[in-house]
């Protein structure tokens, strides 16, 4: 990791290769099984580590999911609830519903989920005392990171939200106060594309940002 203090700005070669890393940057269900390189994964949480905290708390708490018998227990918890959430459909709804795929849980290499500790003793409670909730939000911006960082190095990574969270932290004996934040699915994908998926499929559209002038 390069320390050194950047002498000028960042250039428009930089600028436009950074804004295809967002434009490509995609929720990968579809994994190949091979693993990824050693060291891969305290690389990409290294950087993680770099994201913006409230107070700098950084309260994310990852844990890596490599004992198949939990990874199972997980598998078989997003099941139940997606066939669960599919009764919220009906019609057509529910017939594309049923035909996506929604997570990379079974083909995936690699299992994290993210946790938010409620009150770090880092930080030392700046900034979070009148919006505490600033603490989960500062571990989807170590999510996203990762994310970005995953994608620039070729690797796919995948949120999966149809969980349990109190079934994830009995099932991970994690503390009960930490918070359930994702659990993220990280591996090679079969393919990229610049559409997201649910957008091929038909089931939303991207819309233009929301702006209120006041």
């Amino acid at each position: 990791m390069n320390d050194q203090q950047p002498t000028e700005n960042f250039s428009s070669d930089f600028q436009e290769d950074f804004l295809h890393l967002l434009q490509w940057r995609r929720d990968i269900r579809h994994f190949r099984t091979d693993p990824l390189p050693d060291g891969a994964v305290e690389d990409l949480l290294s950087v993680a580590n770099l994201a913006p905290s409230v107070g700098l708390s950084q309260p994310w708490r990852f844990v890596r999911v490599s004992d198949p018998k939990r990874r199972q227990e997980i598998i078989r918890n997003f099941e139940e609830e997606n066939s669960a959430a599919l009764g919220d459909y009906k019609g057509e709804q529910a017939k594309l519903y049923a035909s996506l795929k929604l997570s990379g849980l079974r083909d995936a290499p690699e299992h994290l989920a993210v946790f938010c500790d409620p009150d770090p003793e880092q930080g030392g409670g700046l900034g979070r005392k009148t919006m505490p909730e600033t603490l989960a939000y500062s571990c989807t911006m170590a999510i996203h990171t990762l994310w970005l960082y995953a994608r620039a190095k070729g690797y796919g990574l995948g949120w999966v939200s149809i969980l349990k969270p109190d079934f994830i932290t009995t099932a991970l004996d994690v503390p009960k106060d930490w918070q359930f934040i994702g659990y993220l699915c990280l591996g090679y994908p079969e393919y990229w594309d610049s559409v997201p998926e649910l957008e091929r499929r038909g089931w939303e559209h991207r819309q233009a940002p929301q702006i209120l002038e006041r």
